[in-house]
């Protein structure tokens, strides 16, 4: 299994991961580091009272809402009609990417791609495995069902015990470039760190980092100043 880069520089997106409990502590943690990130993704299920609209008029990048439940690991544990709720009132806000799960109710799926279709906001279809990493054709088959669910972005993210798990994962950056279609993959865990950085150099979409080491969000998640000194040195640009 051969992983061939796309360029020399990483032309994807650093996102950085908030989840914290009120906007305005959400405002204040993402302020310091908007000129090193791409994208800023708000935790809905990490906030008491979120006010979208109040978000997107504060934080000055490009936002990405997700309301994560917990059977994926998320926080949100009420009715999935509530749950869609702030992901439609971030439409209606214009917010650049919604995450919904590929795991979903098909017709919240449904609901949000109708809500999606001709807005400003794009659809992040999303499966996460905190306790493995699937064999490839399982991967493969999760990919195809992304690229078949009318998403514009697919997010596939596990957990890695080993570097084959990681080099797996990689892969499928191959797999959908032969199929147009953008991808967010790499792995969690300590095995995972390295896929974090080298997904970017592969082609893909985006990345995840971290506001400081005390906030990751995900098992193995690095924060700007790593994941940027990573791709400084990778990327020949050190």
């Amino acid at each position: 299994m051969t992983v061939q880069p796309t360029t020399a520089r990483p032309a994807g997106n650093i996102c950085i991961a908030v989840a914290l409990p009120d906007t305005l502590a959400a405002v204040r943690a993402a302020q310091p580091l908007l000129p090193d990130v791409d994208v800023v993704e708000i935790r809905l299920d990490a906030m008491r009272q979120p006010d979208i609209a109040g978000l997107c008029r504060q934080i000055l990048r490009p936002l990405l809402f997700t309301n994560r439940p917990a059977w994926e690991g998320g926080a949100f544990e009420g009715q999935e009609e509530k749950r869609i709720e702030p992901l439609l009132a971030a439409v209606r806000c214009r917010a650049a990417f919604v995450d919904l799960e590929l795991r979903a109710d098909l017709s919240l799926r449904r609901c949000l791609l109708d809500k999606v279709r001709g807005s400003a906001t794009r659809l992040i279809i999303s499966h996460h495995d905190f306790a493995r990493t699937p064999d490839a054709p399982q991967l493969s088959a999760i990919l195809r069902e992304q690229v078949q669910s009318g998403a514009h972005i697919g997010k596939i993210v596990t957990l890695a015990h080993d570097h084959l798990d990681v080099l797996r994962v990689l892969h499928l950056q191959c797999e959908a470039r032969t199929r147009n279609f953008p991808l967010i993959a790499f792995c969690m865990g300590e095995a995972g760190r390295i896929s974090r950085i080298v997904t970017l150099l592969l082609g893909g979409f985006m990345t995840y980092a971290a506001l400081d080491a005390s906030q990751a969000t995900a098992p193995g998640q690095l924060t700007v100043q790593q994941l940027k000194a990573a791709l400084s040195v990778l990327a020949g640009s050190a």
